[in-house]
């Protein structure tokens, strides 16, 4: 018998919403799930908890695989206490696995800030770390510090994977950087994401740099050299190759929701996965906030450097990502779905456990009303604080 039964949902399964669908949980798993309109629910017994959705939509759990903060806490920040109330305030949003972005600082503090992160790593409570510099390019250093950028020396780069003890999972980097081919294949081997992004690289660079084992676009289109029709750049590489994922910024300031579904014809919701790049002032009122060494200006919501004016990540959640790409950018929500949940899974080597709603896998779910708003959040089949409780 299941200990949890979620009944009367419109089921968001892979290319397929499902009327009146059912899921079954047990242990923190899913074990059953109706793949069809109408098929009969399983038997349950007094021990069984049973959840009526109202015709709610049910998701599986998102899964952002960029992100600085939220909560007014700060993943770069290095401290422990504070990445946990950033992942809870994203957990809230429905953001049930979540790696954690740091940005450019010194080797020596990025070194400490890595290790004192690596243990959530291993509690679980973060899926990994990203490491966003400091091995980018200054012309394309956007909100980062362009005086503590550097080419990607092996030594550098090893010392922080060794600071990680395996916590590391992707690192953004521009391979025309000196050793930046070396790099990706060095990542590579180690089993890392080389993730190209804040990049000038061309065309031919990026090819090269994809066919070493590069496999992520970093927030395609920002930070890189732009698409020329004599010199495509980065973001044509990325984009036409069928190994790669694409990272993009749905928040309707960082990418035009023209370019965003432009981006989904050309790739496909199974290339492109959503992401916040979020920094602390996420769900926060208008001010100013660190974002690693340097102050961020938020107006409105849109959050950019106190001083350059350059974009400073944002102040977007999973959720809204889901929304801006149904409602902006006109993508079925069957699609957004997956690039919300299943695509970031598996560029993160994980869609074997997380993003779909599949039996076998973790009870990670979301309870969307019909706007597309959390009602309700499970991770491992356990409910959680939501910023919309039911």
């Amino acid at each position: 018998m299941p200990s949890l039964l979620l009944r009367n949902a419109r089921l968001v399964l892979p290319g397929a919403i499902v009327e009146g669908g059912w899921v079954c949980v047990q242990d923190g798993q899913i074990t059953a799930v109706s793949a069809i309109p109408g098929e009969p629910e399983p038997a349950v017994g007094p021990e069984t908890e049973v959840r009526d959705l109202g015709g709610h939509y049910l998701v599986p759990g998102f899964v952002d695989m960029h992100v600085h903060g939220g909560g007014g806490a700060a993943f770069s920040a290095g401290q422990a206490d504070q990445a946990l109330v950033a992942a809870r305030f994203h957990l809230g949003h429905g953001t049930t696995t979540i790696v954690a972005s740091t940005v450019t600082s010194e080797l020596s503090v990025l070194e400490h800030h890595i290790g004192e992160l690596s243990g959530l790593v291993q509690d679980g409570v973060l899926a990994g770390l990203h490491l966003e510099g400091p091995f980018i390019s200054k012309d394309r250093c956007g909100a980062h510090d362009p005086d503590l950028l550097r080419a990607p020396a092996r030594e550098d780069l090893e010392r922080l994977l060794r600071a990680g003890r395996g916590s590391v999972r992707m690192v953004t980097l521009a391979p025309e950087l000196d050793n930046g081919m070396d790099a990706v294949r060095l990542l590579t081997e180690a089993g890392v994401i080389a993730a190209v992004g804040h990049t000038d690289a061309t065309y031919d660079q990026t090819r090269q740099a994809i066919e070493l084992g590069a496999p992520v676009g970093t927030h395609v289109f920002n930070a890189m050299r732009p698409v020329h029709h004599r010199e495509p750049g980065p973001v044509t590489a990325l984009l036409e190759q069928e190994q790669v994922i694409g990272e993009v910024v749905n928040d309707g300031i960082h990418v035009h929701p023209s370019v965003v579904s432009l981006m989904f014809s050309a790739a496909g919701a199974h290339r492109v996965a959503l992401i916040t790049d979020a920094m602390a002032a996420a769900g926060m009122p208008d001010g100013e906030y660190p974002l690693g060494p340097l102050t961020v200006r938020v107006r409105d919501g849109e959050a950019r450097l106190a001083e350059g004016d350059s974009l400073a990540g944002s102040t977007l959640t999973m959720d809204a990502a889901l929304r801006n790409t149904v409602h902006l950018a006109g993508v079925p929500l069957a699609d957004a779905v997956i690039s919300a949940s299943l695509t970031p899974a598996r560029a993160l080597g994980l869609a074997d456990r997380i993003g779909s709603i599949e039996v076998g896998k973790q009870a990670d779910l979301v309870v969307l009303d019909q706007d597309l708003r959390v009602q309700a959040v499970l991770r491992n089949g356990e409910g959680v604080d939501t910023a919309s409780p039911v």
